[in-house]
């Protein structure tokens, strides 16, 4: 072993030394990552690493880690917060903010954070976000808290990206959770909405549940038209079934009749054959019998034709030889009577003029001899008096009132309808218009004669003084002087 060489030794000193300087440079050679920044300062100054490696010579340098990770912390004052309406408000608020990745920045926040620990670092920036969140909420309302939390984060990131670029930091994002009060006031804020949000949503309700109705109804229409259409089919079904069985035992009792009808046809024809064949026969022996009685008649025509031609030449010679001989006479008597009667004719208008001319006379006589009898007749009115005229007058009143009941005695029956009106009902009510008809007699008398009843009878006691009797001219018919007539 004390043989070996020198050679040997310095070689494997030297190759020891070189292993040891590699053992040493392989152990001070730091690796930074992306999300990470290496602080490294001694004799060659201050530097920043990040995203390679480096060398850090022990005793003489020295270096620190600086997170470029993103920090999420909560934003939450414990004190309360005051908006602008003065309304007390708890806000809580959710913060992402890292160190920026330039160098300067980097560098600013190493002065800032590379001694402390990840939890005073977050407590240090949540006291500055939490200071101009107090800020901001103060120059708000509530309504505007709430219901705009992307306008309080931007103003947060506004406000704060000068204060925390002075740290070398950013705010990447920053977000309201939750925000509360003590008094209700953001409830209440809320209340109009959820009464409009639920008005709006019952309407919707109520118009789904009409729509819904609607359809329900459309389609149940629908469905009791498809049930009738339905119900309408299955009855034509039915009706053309029952149709086509009715006409099917209509063909069939047709088939039956016209068979039937065949069977009897054929019966019939069986029964007349029979018939005919026997009348065929009590033909031909009624025949046999017409024989013998019509050779019977022709005998007795042939009787009755001499007979005949017998009495036609008695006839001529008993009737028309002298019927002949009598129409000479008439005609010779006809045209005698004709002469004559013309001859009467003539004659007889004569006599008709004269006899014309005899009877005017006679009318012209008659009438001289009815004017004078009439002056005769007025002289012997002067003679009568107020007796004489009381008697005519009185034997005149049955002929009036006979004349007035002729129309009762054309009456066939008379039914009588009592009415219970005492005496002016029943048989007495016709017996009384009979005696009123009576008595309008003498009525009668002084509305024709213009004279009074009661004074003819008042007259009855001066019978035979005729200077009181009144007396009337009556004028002759043939031009003599005018006479006085009694009247009563």
């Amino acid at each position: 072993m004390f043989g070996l060489p020198v050679a040997v030794v310095i070689g494997g000193a030297a190759a020891l030394v070189i292993m040891v300087l590699m053992v040493t440079i392989a152990s001070s050679f730091r690796r930074v990552p992306p999300n990470q920044a290496l602080v490294v300062y001694g004799f060659r100054g201050s530097r920043v690493v990040k995203g390679h490696g480096t060398v850090i010579f022990p005793m003489i340098e020295a270096a620190h880690e600086l997170s470029l990770e993103l920090m999420s912390f909560d934003v939450a004052p414990q004190q309360d917060l005051y908006t602008k309406q003065g309304v007390a408000v708890t806000v809580e608020a959710v913060a992402q903010i890292k160190v920026k990745s330039d160098r300067e920045s980097i560098e600013t926040a190493a002065e800032q954070f590379l001694t402390k620990t990840p939890v005073q670092r977050e407590g240090l920036i949540r006291l500055v976000m939490e200071g101009h969140l107090r800020g901001i909420i103060g120059q708000l309302t509530v309504e505007e808290i709430v219901k705009q939390p992307e306008m309080v984060a931007d103003r947060m990131r506004g406000t704060c990206a000068e204060d925390m670029n002075k740290m070398g930091l950013e705010v990447v994002s920053f977000t309201i959770k939750e925000v509360r009060d003590k008094n209700e006031y953001i409830t209440n804020m809320g209340r109009p909405d959820i009464v409009r949000i639920k008005r709006d949503a019952d309407v919707a309700t109520a118009e789904a549940e009409r729509d819904t109705a609607i359809k329900r109804a459309e389609a149940q229409r629908a469905a009791a038209i498809a049930r009738a259409q339905a119900d309408q089919e299955r009855v034509l079904a039915e009706t053309q079934s029952l149709a086509k069985q009715a006409e099917s035992q209509r063909d069939l009792e047709v088939k039956k009749a016209e068979y039937n009808e065949a069977v009897k046809r054929q019966q019939a024809q069986a029964d007349k054959a029979y018939e005919l064949q026997t009348n065929v026969m009590q033909q031909q022996v009624v025949a046999e019998q017409v024989r013998v009685i019509q050779i019977e008649r022709e005998a007795q025509v042939k009787v009755q034709e001499a007979e005949i031609l017998r009495r036609e030449k008695e006839l001529i010679a008993t009737v028309l030889k002298p019927a002949e001989i009598d129409r000479a006479r008439i005609e010779t008597m006809a045209n005698a009577e004709r002469m004559r009667l013309i001859a009467e004719a003539e004659g007889h208008a004569s006599a008709t003029r004269a006899q014309g001319e005899a009877e005017a006379e006679i009318i012209f006589k008659k009438g001289d001899a009815e004017a004078r009898a009439m002056n005769l007749k007025a002289e012997a009115y002067q003679e009568w008096n107020q007796a004489a005229v009381v008697d005519k007058l009185i034997t005149g009143l049955p002929e009036v009132v006979r004349a007035m009941s002729a129309p009762l005695s054309q009456i066939d029956k008379i039914t009588i309808v009592s009415t219970g009106n005492g005496d002016a009902a029943g048989v007495n009510k016709i017996t009384g218009d009979m005696a009123k008809m009576a008595a309008q007699v003498p009525a009668l008398f002084e509305a024709l004669s213009g004279m009074k009843m009661s004074e003819l009878f008042a007259g009855l006691g001066k019978i035979g003084d005729k200077s009181k009797t009144p007396k009337l001219e009556v004028k002759g018919d043939g031009g003599g002087a005018s006479k006085p007539v009694v009247l009563p």
